[in-house]
C-alpha cells in the first residue's frame, strides 16, 4: 500500500475531531471530561450507531493515509468496543466516556506516523493476542458445551 504523508493540517484536523468527540465537554467540578459522542450515545442504538459511523472517519483516513493493516485492526477493535458496550443503557454511555475509541485510534495513528516499525510490531502483538484470546473462548465454550451436552444425554 502506497503510504501518504499527511499534512500537518490533516494531522491537527484529525486530533480536533477525537478531541472534540471524546474530550471536549469539562464536567464540572471534576477533572473528567467527555466529548460530544458520549451525549450523542445517549440516544439508545441509534445515538450508538452514528458514534461509530463517525469514529470510523478517523480509522478511513488512517487507512487513506496507508497505515499497516495491524494497526488498522487495532483501531478498528477500539471502535468495536466502543459500539458494542455503548449498546448497554446507561452503563454504555459510561464506559463510552472513559473508551475514549478517537483518543486511542488518533494516538495510534500519530504513533504509526512518527514510528511506523514500532507501532506495527506493538500492534501485531496486540492482534496476536487478541487471536489467542478468542480461539481458548472458542476452545472453552466448545469444552463446556460437550460436557453439558454428555451430563444432559448421557450414553
Amino acid at each position: 500500500m502506497l503510504t501518504r504523508m499527511p499534512s500537518e493540517d490533516t494531522r491537527e484536523r484529525l486530533n480536533r475531531l477525537a478531541w472534540l468527540l471524546d474530550n471536549s465537554i469539562p464536567i464540572p467540578g471534576t477533572r473528567f471530561t467527555i466529548g460530544l459522542e458520549a451525549l450523542i450515545g445517549l440516544v439508545p442504538v441509534v445515538g450508538d450507531l452514528i458514534g461509530v459511523a463517525v469514529s470510523t472517519y478517523i480509522v478511513n483516513e488512517a487507512r487513506k493515509l496507508g497505515v499497516g493493516r495491524a494497526v488498522l485492526i487495532r483501531m478498528g477493535f477500539n471502535v468495536a468496543v466502543e459500539g458494542l458496550v455503548g449498546l448497554v443503557p446507561f452503563a454504555g454511555d459510561l464506559f463510552d466516556a472513559a473508551w475514549k475509541a478517537n483518543q486511542r485510534n488518533v494516538r495510534l495513528l500519530n504513533e504509526w506516523l512518527d514510528r511506523p516499525d514500532h507501532a506495527e510490531r506493538q500492534s501485531l502483538k496486540f492482534v496476536g493476542v487478541g487471536i489467542a484470546a478468542i480461539a481458548a473462548f472458542v476452545f472453552a465454550l466448545v469444552t463446556v458445551t460437550v460436557l453439558l451436552v454428555r451430563a444432559i444425554w448421557p450414553g
